[in-house]
C-alpha cells in the first residue's frame, strides 16, 4: 500500500486493521501508530512492526475466512494493473476500486486511449518509435512516457535530435507511449459513482507544476506545485472536462472511482490517461476534489466500501464463470 495514502486512510478508518504489502512480496499487520509516525513516506521506505500475514495470496485467503473487505490504498505495478484485484476476484474478497480487467485496461496507456476515444474522447496521436524524428520534425516537441507505468515515471521530453537516444534506449527496457507534444494547462477529473449507482463528475483541478514539468519530483516532492480546485476554467472547458472523464470512467468500465487528466490546449481538451487507484492522501487531488463537492472522506470511504461489497455480491450470484 502506498504509506501516504495509507496514512489517510487510517485516519479516516481508526478501527480497520492494517496489512501492508512489502516489497519482499510478503504482507505484514502494522500499526497504527508505526505508520502515523512514519515521516516522508514519499522518501523513506516503511518497515511495518506486526507479525506476517504470508505471501500476498495466503493473506487474500486470510482475508476470505475472515470476511474482509480490503480498501486499496495501493500504487503502480501489481496493485494497478489489475493482477491483485483479479487474486480478489478468485477468492471472493470484496475490495474498493475498479475489476481486474478495468484496471489492466487503464493500466495499459495504448489501449486506455483507443477505448476513451471510441467514446468520443479527444487523444493525442501516437507516434511509432520508428518515426520519431520526422515527428520531431513536423511537431518540434515530443513527449515520452512509459505505456503502463504511472505518468510521473520515466518521462522524457524530446526537444532535440540527441533526446532520441533516450527513448529508444528506454524502449529497450519497455514499451513507451511518443505523441507530439501539446502546450496547455494541466488539469484532472474525478468520477465518483454512487451508491445508486449514477455516476458524477466531481470540480476539475488546475495544476501548476514546479519549474514546468509535471515528473515525479514536481508533483510529491516540489512545495511549489499548484493544484487549484475548482480550476480556473470557463463553465464550457469545466463542463467538457466532467463529460469527457465520465466518458473515460465508463470506456474503461471503470467503478467506484477514477481520476482523468487532460491537458487543455488553444485547440480543445487532450485526453492523457486514466487513474483507476488515485492517491489518497491527504494532499492528493482526489480528496480535493471530494472536499470541493462537499462529499467528506469517511463518507466517500464508506461508500466505496459498499459498492465493493455489493459487487461481490452480484458476482457471487452470477458464478464464477461470468464473475
Amino acid at each position: 500500500m502506498s504509506v501516504a495514502s495509507a496514512q489517510a486512510l487510517h485516519s479516516a478508518l481508526p478501527e480497520a486493521a492494517l496489512w501492508f504489502w512489502d516489497a519482499d512480496d510478503r504482507v505484514y499487520e502494522t500499526s497504527g501508530a508505526t505508520l502515523l509516525g512514519h515521516e516522508r513516506p514519499f522518501e523513506n521506505p516503511f518497515k511495518a512492526d506486526g507479525r506476517s500475514l504470508g505471501t500476498l495470496p495466503q493473506a487474500l485467503d486470510t482475508a476470505r475466512a475472515d470476511g474482509r473487505v480490503l480498501v486499496l490504498g495501493m500504487h503502480g505495478g501489481a496493485a494497478e494493473n489489475g493482477e491483485v484485484q483479479a487474486m480478489c476476484e478468485l477468492r471472493g474478497v470484496a475490495f474498493t476500486g475498479s475489476g481486474s480487467a478495468s484496471s489492466n485496461l487503464a493500466f495499459d496507456k495504448v489501449a486506455a486511449k483507443r477505448f476513451a476515444a471510441i467514446f468520443g474522447v479527444p487523444i493525442a496521436a501516437g507516434i511509432a518509435l520508428a518515426d520519431m524524428e520526422a515527428a520531431l520534425d513536423e511537431y518540434g516537441k515530443l513527449i515520452a512516457k512509459p505505456a503502463r507505468d504511472g505518468s510521473s515515471y520515466g518521462l522524457m521530453f524530446v526537444n532535440a535530435k540527441q533526446d532520441l537516444v533516450a527513448v529508444r534506449n528506454a524502449a529497450k527496457v519497455e514499451d513507451y507511449v511518443i505523441e507530439p507534444f501539446v502546450a496547455g494547462i494541466e488539469a484532472t477529473c474525478a468520477v465518483l459513482e454512487q451508491a445508486d449507482g449514477s455516476v458524477i463528475a466531481l470540480p476539475p483541478i488546475e495544476i501548476v507544476p514546479a519549474g514546468g514539468g509535471f515528473d515525479y519530483e514536481a508533483k510529491y516532492l516540489a512545495k511549489s506545485t499548484q493544484e487549484i480546485c475548482p480550476g480556473r476554467f470557463t463553465p464550457e472547458v469545466t463542463a467538457q472536462l466532467q463529460d469527457f472523464a465520465v466518458r473515460a470512467h465508463k470506456a474503461l468500465s471503470c467503478t467506484g472511482y477514477s481520476r482523468s487528466d487532460f491537458i487543455v490546449s488553444a485547440n480543445g481538451l487532450v485526453y492523457l490517461e486514466t487513474n483507476t487507484l488515485p492517491g489518497l492522501t491527504k494532499a492528493s487531488l482526489y480528496p480535493k476534489a471530494l472536499n470541493a463537492q462537499g462529499i467528506s472522506f469517511v463518507e466517500f470511504l464508506n461508500g466505496q466500501i459498499e459498492l465493493g461489497v455489493a459487487r461481490m455480491k452480484r458476482s457471487a450470484i452470477r458464478g464464477p464463470a461470468n464473475g
